[in-house]
């Protein structure tokens, strides 16, 4: 048995996610951890906030804080939603901590020792009215490639080509908004990519066709246009000193020292219980870990690409990825989450609005995987209704009621199964198949429609088999079909647990067992499921699983969160 490192884009500390950063990567990555762990895996699951950068700076500045206590309450809200929202983290960590500052320095002095460290003199843009060097993403004007014209200085969302901030055309301050900009000269530390292309490229070579498509084409694209030096420190007072002698007034790059957060939070981690836990274990001469990580497609090229190679120039033995999962984008009716224009609704306020399986359920069914993909409260409140409350919903009420009424509050004894059983059990068999195998290849939307065609099978044997009718008659068989559906609940339980923790604990306390009692998801065999809750066992009905969105509160919701035509 392999051990599971799973890691996601580490969010920023500013403001709060909303939606797309959600089924970006936080909450792939926890469906993944949750599904590995059901399958006897051995799960490390790690995040945090990204702290460091002028971003942290401007957010302070404008929220008139001093900026440790901004990263400090940011930090807090960002977990508490993450709670929220189910996410099972092993833990929540910090790239600011001391740690992160530790394993940085290391990696740094490794890479200058090795000489693929180089000094330059650079000209960056300079703004006269905020009276500071402006970072490359506080830079916007229009893409000289594509012409988009919000490009940020380091890179343009549009096309993902990554820029110089001097490359932009008409730039102006995204801070002041002011256009009073100069090029002034300044000297920095660049990783010199260049001399570390070939041994990047013939280890990337060893992904195909392992990573997703959209990893590796953003990567083999990289590569194709040649890689350039990268430039790994800022003039900014908020970040890692550098460890170097002539740049001490300087900070590493956020975009250096972030990715190496992934170690350095996993060593929060560790030092939390040091006679238990060893970070080196999972990244640094680790025997036998599978690194899987998580992200939006604007981050794929710093983790399939600048990350690794910073890795590889220490000539040490680095854990590095081996499945990198890139998502593309989830917009809010086609346009784009905004929380000053008050269009999109975010993680904190969707919490507040509907339960999160509500949420996770919605969001994995229509991941953006292969292609960008669109929210809205139309299709929220569509899914929510059908596939949740008619489907799976209806199905737990009516056969526990049914039971509790027509015979009593326990599972029913009696009866033998037949051919309907038969063809049920064979049919769910190649079902689950196919669900594991998707869950276990990462391919969440069609392992969603899996789930509920699942689900459906449980509907139609129940309306086939009328155990409703069938009682008039032959009050055995009736049970022996009401004992097949009681425990196809607990199986829609165990299946549902990686996407829906809170409703499978539902499910489950109905039945009188918690998720600890749960079986393996590794080599589920339906034949055995589906006999395991035995005659006499008693259960509760309970309240419905899901409500209903009715069409005032779906005008309601488009109201409160703005419409982006």
């Amino acid at each position: 048995m392999s051990k599971i490192l799973i890691t996601s884009a580490l969010p920023y500390i500013n403001g709060v996610p909303h939606l797309g950063h959600i089924v970006g990567c936080l909450l792939p990555s926890d469906i993944y951890a949750r599904y590995m762990r059901l399958k006897g895996e051995e799960v490390l699951y790690i995040a945090g906030t990204d702290e460091h950068g002028t971003t942290s700076e401007v957010g302070a500045l404008k929220e008139e804080m001093d900026i440790q206590a901004y990263c400090d309450m940011y930090h807090q809200r960002h977990a508490k939603t993450y709670k929220d929202f189910n996410l099972s983290f092993d833990y929540f960590g910090r790239t600011s901590s001391e740690q992160n500052k530790e394993i940085t320095y290391h990696i740094f002095e490794r890479l200058d020792k090795n000489g693929f460290i180089e000094e330059r003199t650079v000209k960056q843009v300079y703004s006269v009215d905020d009276k500071m060097f402006l970072a490359d993403r506080y830079i916007t004007g229009t893409c000289p490639h594509c012409g988009y014209e919000k490009a940020r200085g380091d890179q343009c969302e549009n096309c993902t080509k990554v820029l110089e901030p001097t490359e932009l055309i008409n730039p102006r301050s995204s801070i002041s908004g002011s256009a009073n900009l100069e090029v002034r000269e300044t000297k920095h530390l660049f990783l010199n990519l260049p001399k570390l292309e070939k041994r990047l490229a013939q280890w990337i070579k060893t992904k195909e066709p392992f990573w997703p498509e959209v990893a590796y084409t953003i990567a083999q694209k990289w590569l194709k246009e040649g890689l350039q030096s990268r430039c790994i420190t800022r003039d900014l007072k908020w970040g890692f000193p550098v460890n170097k002698a002539g740049y001490e007034d300087k900070v590493f790059y956020v975009w250096f020292d972030a990715p190496i957060g992934y170690i350095g939070i996993t060593k929060q981690w560790a030092d939390a219980k040091p006679s238990e836990r060893d970070w080196r274990d999972w990244w640094l001469n680790a025997k036998d870990v599978r690194h899987v990580e998580f992200m939006g497609k604007d981050n794929v090229p710093y983790h399939s690409i600048t990350f690794p190679a910073t890795l590889l120039g220490t000539g040490e033995n680095w854990t590095q990825v081996d499945y990198l999962k890139g998502m593309s984008y989830l917009t809010y009716e086609g346009g784009k989450f905004s929380k000053s224009e008050k269009r999109g609704i975010f993680a904190e306020d969707a919490i507040k609005e509907f339960p999160a399986d509500y949420w996770r359920y919605w969001l994995m069914s229509n991941a953006p995987e292969g292609s960008d993909a669109s929210f809205g409260f139309d299709l929220f409140a569509a899914v929510v209704n059908k596939d949740l409350n008619s489907v799976l919903g209806n199905f737990v009420s009516r056969v526990l009621k049914m039971t509790a009424s027509k015979i009593d509050s326990e599972v029913p004894a009696g009866g033998n199964l037949e051919q309907p059983e038969k063809e049920l059990i064979n049919t769910l068999q190649i079902r689950v198949k196919d669900y594991l195998k998707y869950m276990d290849e990462m391919e969440f939307r069609k392992a969603l429609n899996e789930l509920r065609a699942i689900w459906v099978e449980g509907n139609n044997y129940i309306s086939v088999t009328e155990p409703w009718t069938v009682i008039k008659t032959d009050e055995a068989r009736a049970a022996a079909i009401l004992r097949v559906c009681i425990n196809l609940i607990r199986i829609f339980a165990v299946l549902s647990a990686p996407i829906m923790p809170t409703i499978s604990a539902s499910m489950l306390q109905r039945l009188g067992l918690t998720p600890a009692d749960m079986p393996s998801l590794k080599d589920f065999d339906v034949s055995r499921e589906i006999e395991a809750l035995k005659p006499g066992t008693p259960f509760t009905v309970g309240e419905t699983l899901f409500e209903r969105i009715t069409p005032e509160k779906i005008e309601e919701l488009k109201q409160k969160y703005g419409s982006s035509k």
